[in-house]
């Protein structure tokens, strides 16, 4: 019995020094995983907080520079920049008519192809470029710029639109003139074949009245040989009449 408690005793303290180590391990493994838990914990809140600091506006900025930069594509010269997007947010349409208006631009450039034009204006006090695209002299788009290589191949990109946007319009006044130059050859050849068509009526006319006259001249005629035929043997029935009147006359009379 003395040795049974003694080999329970000793198990039990077996048991006992491996829960210690145990728990040990699961303390010690606790403590080493803990600084790489708080880093990361302080790594994000940290980059929350520097997210927090800093300011709305940069990062309202970084953005449209992210997606402009996605967006230009190779030739395209009249995509904005964040600054212009932002002007021509502003309204740079209603700040170049007010400008205008006050006469404080110079026009360097202009083309016109139909009722669609492109216009190079600038302002010397400033040292700024307005480029407009416009129809009817009705302002389309307004980029305003203080790049001058920038502003003039935004000018060339809207000049050539204008020519891209005028060729259905120069199209249709060409047909136009074109279909009106046709209606009114129509209306002159009709013309002149009605001035034909009197003339030709006028000549048959005038041939059927003539025809008719030489009917009547010719039957008048006829009639006049007869007559004249008639009168001539009546002349001459009197003539030999008239010599056996005048022989019985001068009959028994001596002769010379």
């Amino acid at each position: 019995m003395n040795y049974d408690r003694r080999v329970r005793n000793a198990a039990l303290a077996v048991m006992v020094l491996i829960g210690g180590t145990q728990a040990g391990c699961a303390q010690s493994a606790l403590q080493s995983a803990g600084p790489t838990t708080q880093q990361t914990t302080q790594g994000v809140e940290a980059a929350n907080t520097d997210s927090a600091a800093r300011p709305a506006a940069v990062v309202a900025a970084s953005a449209p520079q992210a997606t402009v930069a996605a967006s230009v594509a190779p030739g395209q010269t009249d995509v904005l920049t964040p600054d212009e997007a932002q002007q021509n947010a502003a309204g740079n349409v209603a700040e170049l008519q007010k400008m205008i208006g006050a006469s404080q631009l110079n026009e360097l450039r202009k083309t016109y192809n139909g009722a669609y034009g492109a216009s190079l204006l600038f302002y010397g006090k400033e040292m700024t470029y307005y480029v407009a695209l416009f129809q009817n002299k009705t302002f389309w788009r307004v980029i305003k710029t203080s790049d001058e290589k920038r502003a003039e191949a935004i000018y060339r990109d809207f000049a050539a639109k204008t020519q891209q946007l005028s060729e259905v319009e120069i199209r249709g006044i060409r047909l136009e003139a074109q279909k009106a130059f046709t209606d009114r050859m129509i209306a002159l050849t009709q013309e002149h074949a009605s001035r034909l068509q009197a003339d030709l009526t006028v000549a048959r006319q005038q041939q059927a009245l003539v025809a008719d006259q030489q009917k009547q001249s010719r039957e008048q005629a006829t009639a006049l040989q007869a007559q004249k035929t008639a009168a001539q043997d009546q002349l001459r029935s009197v003539q030999r009449q008239v010599r056996e009147l005048q022989r019985q006359v001068e009959g028994g009379l001596p002769t010379q």
